[in-house]
């Protein structure tokens, strides 16, 4: 492979057009591909398959009026109360809003809270007018069982006295029919009063099971409206909600303030910011410091900028074609940013330091293609394996976004093994400042310089980083995994969800329009669970209401729920639509309860009332979807790992090595959760990272974070290790390898590292609060695994493995092929020649160009 790569180095330097002219047609390509071919972007991370998905597709075909998605607006006056012009205003905003194309309905707070008023105070009265129609009921039947009575005794005396009973029936005849048709009036009162008990029965459930559900604030300062979709949530373009948002705000001419919940003003168009800028600029002072020149420092950066714009532009072009969250080409272009920095240093730096030895610019390009370019081969094929996994728990949303940032890294690659020699070789000796060189032309022109080169290298080695590491090895094992081992505490407690508006900062539309839902209705009207009923055959509207009621009975009284309210009944009457308020928000841990409960409950419903249920809506698909992802880590972990190991002992041809990595990254990893878990679930050090509602942390970080951690951690190991493993090929002892190959990768690792950690870092600070704790969850795992893992406890422990290292069962070492990732076959006599003899008929047709 080194071999094959030194070709490719050596025809890039030699063909530099061709290859820069390819990568920009390629770049204009795919920039043309996104614009023309782009879509919406959406934070969909539903299930196919999962129940909340069968219900929804269910009233899609059954009740479409209630199947879109739905948001709320809560409008707050600004004085004591809302004025008749105040409630005029939102009046006028919500009719205007329903002319809109993409708007099913709404819901007008102030005619509900009116409807619902009315209604208690109708029941109230129908109750007294109930009662009082009984009582004259009751009075009639008395009267006219008096009446009865007297007739009868009436009779009784004219039959004993003989009177025959025509002359009987001639006397009483007309108070009989009197009393018949009393007792017909009496039966008619009865049945209607039986009526109107049973409407007030049902009126009187309704009012229940309303209960405690306001639209209108008691104090009357807040109302909140529900805005109905034709399309789901996620489905909706940014004009849309930006026109959603200016009509509604159009009630602040009446001193009222309009606060859209987070579906409709959550902004996910842009994907870059100014923190993610001020991350590139950290990264390319690093740059400037380690290199020396500007030119130095800015070639690395731009063959991440051609990466990234191949790479995420082809993920724009796929978006209209696919369903995409947003997060998916913000983490392709972190990704593609960090590697393609730092794949490209690795071969820069290579190159520098050949220069600066005397070697031949375009044999140095070559060789520096062919070794660093070599580890920066298998170094991104494991990120590369480490995402492409990702399709693996069989997520759609988590497969594109593996995908899409495994893509992007692809692109890094290739662009750090064929541009970037394209490009050295018209940089030529300005990479290198003219300091550095005269310095170096003046150390190459003196004498035994190589005697003084290997003296100062052993300096380096053993009074570096590398050689305190080494001379205290056990020491220094047993405070890196201490260390880690102390950080990583909190990850016991991880909890997972899908973020709500109480994670959005403070300022944020998003979180002020929670506020003032959570103080005005309860916490649980910003996140409602839809229940689906499907109700019997055959019904009666009035059965079918009373059943819609039954159902809410039981789901009222599950634990932590608020109220439970039928919303709407199919024309057929057989499928119902329940709302359930929780007491709390949609990513609380008691909610994520109630909807495990509410789902424990099917069978009791169906066996009490013939109904049975499911659960759809964002809160509880937000559920299902952090359930899946759980349930993925494992599996995912065990894949990823597998095949990394099976990458790695090809690599490093040892067995000791491939597991020492892997239990580094396993401590990496529990530390970066640890740190997370404190950070964005405890709320420790909230105000320096800009947590000011800690909660649950991200549902799908974990498994992102070890996909992306693990590659990049073997990224290091692989770095780190080849050299060390070179120096052992090249004939060092293991124990001294270990030294020198440190201090040769030592301070490349240093700056790459920091560079990852700086671009990461960027995102901390992202204006999607989504990508924030994914942004330093990476930042603090390559921190922790390239500082502690890779540069202090692998050389700690390689140092005391010694040759033990390297070992490699015979048999396994027959069958596994050779990829040379340390380049050892360059340095053979046989390469020498074949370079030669490529180098010969270039240089006649230079010469016949010439001439």
């Amino acid at each position: 492979m080194a071999l094959l790569l030194y070709r490719l180095g050596k025809f890039s330097y030699r063909h530099r057009w061709l290859v820069i002219s390819l990568w920009l047609t390629i770049m204009v390509a795919v920039g043309g591909a996104a614009a023309a071919f782009h879509g919406t972007l959406s934070n969909n991370f539903q299930i196919p398959g999962t129940e909340t998905q069968q219900m929804a597709d269910k009233l899609k075909s059954e009740l479409p009026s209630s199947s879109g998605g739905s948001a709320s607006v809560v409008f707050e006056a600004n004085d004591a109360q809302f004025s008749q012009a105040g409630k005029d205003a939102v009046t006028a905003a919500l009719a205007k809003l329903k002319t809109l194309p993409d708007v099913q309905g709404t819901v007008d707070p102030f005619a509900t809270q009116a409807q619902l008023d009315k209604a208690a105070a109708d029941l109230a009265a129908g109750k007294e007018q109930s009662a009082a129609g009984k009582a004259r009921l009751d009075q009639a039947a008395a009267e006219l069982a008096a009446g009865k009575a007297k007739l009868d005794a009436a009779e009784q005396q004219m039959t004993a006295a003989g009177m025959p009973a025509a002359v009987i029936e001639a006397q009483l005849g007309q108070q009989k029919a009197a009393l018949a048709e009393g007792q017909a009036k009496l039966d008619a009162g009865t049945k209607e009063l039986e009526a109107g008990q049973a409407k007030l029965a049902l009126g009187t459930r309704q009012l229940e099971a309303s209960k405690g559900l306001r639209f209108v604030s008691e104090d009357g300062k807040a109302a909140i409206a529900q805005i109905q979709f034709k399309t789901s949530i996620n489905g909706l373009k940014p004009e849309v909600r930006q026109e959603v948002q200016n009509i509604v705000k159009e009630v602040s001419a009446a001193n009222v303030t309009a606060l859209p919940s987070k579906e409709i003003s959550e902004d996910i168009s842009e994907i870059f910011g100014t923190a993610e800028i001020l991350g590139i600029a950290v990264a390319a002072l690093v740059l400037i410091i380690m290199l020396g020149t500007l030119i130095a420092a800015g070639l690395p950066l731009l063959m991440a900028i051609v990466g990234v714009a191949v790479g995420v532009g082809g993920t724009f072009a796929l978006s209209g074609a696919m369903d995409m969250s947003s997060i998916s080409p913000m983490l392709a272009l972190m990704l593609g940013l960090a590697v393609g920095i730092d794949y490209s240093l690795f071969i820069v730096n290579r190159h520098r330091g050949q220069l600066l030895g005397g070697m031949d610019p375009e044999e140095s390009v070559a060789l520096a293609t062919g070794t660093s370019g070599n580890a920066v081969l298998f170094a991104g094929l494991t990120v590369i394996i480490a995402l492409a996994a990702l399709v693996v728990p069989g997520l759609p949303f988590l497969a594109v976004m593996g995908l899409s940032a495994a893509a992007t890294v692809a692109v890094a690659v290739v662009v750090a093994l064929t541009l970037t020699p394209a490009v050295l070789s018209l940089v030529g000796r300005k990479l290198i400042s003219k300091r550095a060189w005269a310095k170096a032309e003046k150390h190459n022109a003196a004498p035994g310089h190589e005697t003084e080169d290997r003296a100062r290298d052993e300096r380096r080695s053993t009074h570096g980083w590398g050689g305190l590491v080494t001379r205290h090895p056990v020491l220094t094992l047993l405070a890196g995994v201490l260390l880690l081992g102390i950080v990583a505490l909190p990850a016991s407690q991880l909890r997972l969800a899908l973020p709500d508006a109480s994670s959005e900062p403070v300022a944020s539309p998003a979180f002020r329009a929670y506020d003032v839902t959570k103080r005005s209705f309860g916490e649980g009207m910003t996140g409602p669970i839809i229940v689906v009923g499907d109700l019997p055959e055959g019904l009666s509207e009035t059965d079918a209401t009373a059943k819609q009621f039954d159902v809410a009975d039981i789901l009222r009284k599950t634990e932590n729920v608020t109220a439970a309210v039928p919303l709407a009944l199919s024309e057929d009457r057989r499928t119902a639509v329940f709302q359930v308020i929780p007491n709390e928000g949609p990513a609380s841990a008691s909610t994520v309860q109630v909807v495990s409960e509410l789902r424990a409950e099917k069978a009791q419903i169906k066996d009490s009332t013939g109904v049975s249920i499911g659960l759809t809506g964002q809160t509880a698909g937000n559920v299902d979807v952090s359930t899946k992802l759980g349930d993925a880590l494992p599996p995912y972990l065990a894949i990823v790992v597998g095949l990394s190991l099976i990458l790695l002992l090809l690599v490093f041809r040892s067995i000791w090595v491939p597991l020492l990595a892997t239990g580094g990254f396993l401590l990496s990893l529990a530390a970066a959760f640890g740190a997370v878990v404190a950070v964005y679930q405890w709320g420790w050090l909230g105000g320096v990272f800009g947590v000011e509602n800690p909660g649950a942390v991200l549902s799908f970080l974990p498994i992102i974070l070890i996909g992306v951690l693990f590659g990049l951690a073997m990224d290091y190991q692989v770095f780190i290790t080849s050299g060390m493993r070179e120096s052992f090929m090249h004939g060092e002892s293991a124990k001294h390898a270990v030294r020198t190959g440190f201090s040769h990768a030592a301070s490349v690792v240093t700056a790459a590292a920091i560079i990852m950690v700086s671009v990461f870092s960027g995102f901390i600070f992202s204006h999607l609060n989504m990508v924030r704790p994914l942004g330093f969850a990476m930042a603090f795992g390559v921190l922790v695994d390239a500082f502690v893992v890779r540069m202090t406890i692998v050389p700690a422990v390689m140092y005391l493995l010694g040759e033990k290292a390297w070992w490699l069962p015979r048999w396994l070492d027959r069958i596994l092929p050779d990829v040379d990732v340390e380049g050892a076959k360059l340095h053979q006599p046989a390469h020498a020649a074949s370079a030669s003899t490529e180098a010969e008929p270039e240089a006649e047709s230079e010469e016949v160009a010439a001439r």
